[in-house]
């Protein structure tokens, strides 16, 4: 009744979880299979079965982990949002008060995956760059619907505004994991948040 086999979503789950934290940890790179079999008491079979190459758990990580955590912490609430310029500012103030120095030492998931992996694997480049797109398009809308609001000024390029506030926000988590300093990350998001305000009317 317990056989993994019998259960694939519930294992395929188990395995991506595992998978997402010694990827965090270790890079992909250097990722262990050794050590997520261990995290889940599952055989190589069991794993290979739903993932037949190290890649593909890999791109799944990427899509079901990496992406989905975005898409219910940051897309998802933006795109809800009734004050959109008010709903950027107050995610990046939770942003900056959830972090701490455990997030602080391993740095951001996208980013880590961006800096070692988009130069070696196209397939890997191509989903995190889809990642990054709906990012920025998901900011921008939210930027554009401020605009409408009369919350955010017209004269604000929105493209161009969301562009910089996704890329500040990767190079904020960035250079406080290179430092390993939390005042750092929060220093670097007070100014960003001082950026965000100054597109509003």
């Amino acid at each position: 009744m317990n056989d993994p086999a019998r259960q694939p979503d519930l294992t395929r789950q188990r395995i991506l979880d595992a998978a997402f934290g010694e990827i965090h940890r270790n890079g992909f790179q250097a990722a262990s299979i050794a050590n997520i079999l261990a995290d889940t008491k599952l055989t190589k079979g069991a794993l290979y079965y739903h993932f037949p190459t190290k890649q593909a758990l890999g791109l799944a990580v990427v899509e079901e982990k990496v992406h989905a955590r975005l898409e219910s912490l940051v897309f998802q609430p933006l795109r809800d949002a009734l004050r959109p310029a008010q709903a950027l500012v107050e995610l990046m103030q939770r942003k900056h008060d959830a972090l701490d120095e455990e997030t602080v030492k391993l740095g951001c998931p996208l980013n880590n995956l961006m800096q070692e992996m988009s130069p070696i694997d196209e397939q890997f480049r191509t989903r995190l760059s889809v990642i990054l797109i709906e990012w920025q398009k998901t900011v921008e809308q939210a930027l554009r619907r401020g605009q409408k609001q009369g919350d955010i000024r017209a004269d604000v390029n929105c493209r161009a505004a969301a562009l910089f506030i996704v890329s500040a926000f990767e190079g904020c988590v960035g250079v406080a994991k290179n430092m390993q300093s939390l005042e750092t990350f929060r220093s670097c998001m007070r100014q960003l948040k001082d950026y965000v305000r100054g597109l509003t009317t």
